[in-house]
């Protein structure tokens, strides 16, 4: 009884998934002409042009974008990634000007100190205090110049990844079809299921 109920509902998995697969192919047969001699797909009256593959455009892209930053992204012709790479560098030189400044600081307060001089800004601040800020300090500059460094290697990675896979055509045919055969043998059934994904 259960096998019964298995039987028939697969039967009737798979007629529907053939029936909507036949509909598909029906409709694709009448939207989706290929002519040859445009060199392009013609979609009910609409000419999309095939681009050739480039295999030198990633390493162009990432050439650019080494060479000027963004620059490989409008190779790449997205253009919106461009103010996220210069606002990311902007991000780390503001930082590693600033950190620069309190850095100064903290420096020729501690030396006007060490020279005599009681007048410096840091009034409330002990020595040990002025070195522990000039190190954090410091070590904030450093922070600030691998975050920029780290932004403009992204940059030169999105370009190349990004032409990388501009030269992918994915298909959106992706199915899945259920299988059912009757094993000849033992007249048992076989079921089965067919996954199908085009590039």
């Amino acid at each position: 009884m259960k096998s019964r109920f298995l039987n028939i509902l697969f039967l009737v998995l798979a007629i529907s998934t053939f029936a909507q697969e036949a509909d598909s192919t029906a409709v694709q047969k009448d939207s989706v002409v290929v002519s040859e001699k445009n060199n392009g797909i013609v979609i009910k009256d609409t000419v999309l042009e095939k681009k050739p593959y480039n295999p030198l455009a990633p390493s162009k892209a990432a050439f650019y974008s080494a060479v000027v930053p963004g620059l490989g992204q409008a190779y790449n012709k997205k253009y919106w990634k461009i103010p996220i790479v210069y606002a990311g560098m902007a991000t780390g030189v503001y930082f590693y000007l600033k950190n620069d400044d309190d850095y100064n600081q903290f420096r020729d307060a501690y030396k006007r100190r060490l020279a005599g001089f009681t007048d410096d800004e840091f009034q409330g601040i002990s020595d040990d205090r002025l070195i522990d800020a000039q190190r954090n300090a410091k070590k904030n500059k450093d922070y600030s110049i691998i975050a920029v460094v780290v932004v403009y290697m992204l940059n030169i990675v999105d370009a190349n990844v990004d032409a990388h896979l501009q030269q992918y055509n994915i298909s959106e045919d992706l199915s899945i079809t259920p299988n059912f055969e009757v094993n000849p043998i033992n007249t048992q059934a076989n079921y089965g299921l067919s996954f199908r994904f085009k590039l």
